[in-house]
Parts: C-alpha cells; structure tokens; sequence
C-alpha cells in the first residue's frame, strides 16, 4: 500500500489567536525553543503572520502567531485582521491566549465570537498564571469555560515554562497524519531580512513609548557576509514625523546607539556569529497606509 497509510508523521497547522500583549509571541518561542517572534509590552507588536515550527520526534507542529485581532483602523490594521481570517481557514485547530494577569474582556469576547464561526477545534490557554493570585486564576479558567468556544483549557505560564509541555502534548494530538512541511532544523518561514528586521524592531519597542512604537518600522537594506566570519548589516528604521525621528536618533545619538547595541548582541544570538550593524532613521509620512511599501515590507 501507499499514501497516508505509508506516513507515520504527523502534521499541521495551530493557529494562535488573542488581543495584544497576552503573551502571544513568548508562548510561541516557548514551544518552537527559538527567537522566532519578538517579545514586547506594546499592543500590536506582533504585524506578519510568523509561522513558527516545532519538532517533535515524529511529528511537526507549524505555529501562526496571528497578528492581535482588532477592529480595522487603517490599512495595516486591515491587512492584519485580513490575514487573521484568512490563517482559521487554513488551520488544524487555534489556540486562543488569555491573560490571567488582566482578566478576560471585551476584546476577549469579540475574539471569542469571530471563533465560534471557525471550523476547527479550539484550545484555550489562560496565560501569565505566574503572575496571577490563584484565586483570581480559578475565576478565570471558569470564566474561559464559559466563552463556549474551547474544546479544552489549559492555565499556563509561557515565559517559565509552566503548563507549555502539556498544552504542547494537546496540540500535537489535533494533527491529521502528514508529512513534515518544514525541514526539520527549520524554526520559522521568515526570510533572514524579515527575522532581522523584527529583531531590530524589538529592541526599538523596548526602548520607546507613547506614539513612536506604532509609528516604527525596520527595513533591512543589505547583509553582506564576510569571509572572516563578519556580517555586515544595513537597516533602516522608518517613521512618520520628524519628531519620531529626533526621539529614535536620542541626544546626542544616544538612542539609536543603544537600539544598535541591543540589536546586534540579539542578532549575534541568533546567528552565530559576529555582527556588524549600521542603523539610520528616516521619515516616511503615512506609511501604515502606503499599500506599496507594506508589500515590500512582507506585511501581508
């Protein structure tokens, strides 16, 4: 015989879906063990669809960090609500993140409800369980339930560790028989300029507030490897005013200085090698609405 009857992996796609800062992104590099989605306290930190992979011995789980779902403001917000709808179609099943910390709220429930309507088994993970009274975390794993949307609850803590294996164990459990889509030692299907981009952009986010991390995003103008085990790294952050980028520049340079520093130790990480990084600002009016440069930036 052959076909399916011959594989013995299994395979597909986990969606994940919640508001912004549920913690998302680190429950994704928890399961994959990778960098593979940065990590910030800002609300729409999270604007491509990052499929993440995670291996096990004869399975591959293939994660779609959705960017947070939120009532369309603009072009960008748009194109991310778009990509939201687009990912349940093709999904296996979705993971929806709460935040124990926060409590469950009205942009909890509007997520909710866009769920009912997919076609797909859906697991809840109540997150930041660590952070949460446990009391207060008893009240919303009953509140969870009572979304009638999960299949089943889990109480996590991604950023310790607490709970990921046994949700992890669940998710792999709703995978149909398949081969692998991914080689195996692949962690995510983000281009390199695309990964350093986000790298760069999450230490932007680490150091700025108000208006500016909405406002910030990274284009990788060039990498050049060099035979002495250098890469060199040519990055342009762009803004929407000039007061942004007075802000990312700091006095006397400080700021960019110390957003390059951040970057290329974080890039050096993940690499596995020396980085050279030069970084420069430059103002781009409207961006978030210029359908052209969001194609060109990988902004689905």
């Amino acid at each position: 015989m052959s076909g399916l009857t011959d594989i013995k992996t299994r395979s597909g796609f986990i969606a994940l879906a919640g508001r912004p800062n549920v913690g998302k992104s680190t429950l994704t590099n928890a399961m994959v063990g990778s960098h593979v989605a940065i990590v910030s306290d800002k609300p729409q930190t999270t604007r491509r669809a990052i499929r993440a992979v995670a291996n096990g011995e004869d399975w591959q789980l293939v994660l779609v960090d959705l960017p947070g779902v939120q009532r369309p403001k603009d072009a960008l917000t748009e194109r991310m609500q778009r990509r939201v709808e687009h990912e349940l179609d093709d999904a296996d099943g979705c993971l929806m993140v709460l935040n124990a910390e926060q409590g469950i709220g009205p942009g909890d429930r509007f997520i909710a409800a866009l769920l009912k309507s997919a076609n797909v088994p859906i697991v809840i993970a109540v997150n930041k369980v660590d952070k949460s009274a446990h009391h207060k975390t008893v009240e919303i794993l009953q509140e969870a339930e009572e979304l009638g949307v999960a299949d089943a609850i889990f109480p996590i803590s991604a950023r310790r560790g607490t709970g990921v294996e046994a949700l992890l164990e669940h998710l792999v459990s709703l995978l149909p028989v398949g081969p692998y889509y991914f080689d195996a030692a692949q962690r995510s299907d983000q281009s390199d300029s695309v990964m350093l981009a986000e790298l760069v952009r999450e230490q932007v986010l680490l150091r700025t507030r108000e208006e500016v991390p909405h406002a910030v995003e990274v284009e990788i103008l060039s990498i050049d490897d060099k035979q002495d085990g250098l890469i060199r790294i040519e990055g342009l952050l762009l803004v929407e005013t000039d007061s942004q980028k007075g802000i990312l520049i700091g006095a006397g340079g400080r700021m960019i200085k110390a957003i390059g520093t951040g970057a290329r130790r974080t890039l050096e990480r993940e690499l596995g090698t020396r980085v050279h990084l030069a970084l420069s600002v430059a103002v781009r009016r409207h961006w978030r609405a210029d359908e052209r440069l969001l194609d060109r930036l990988g902004i689905e």
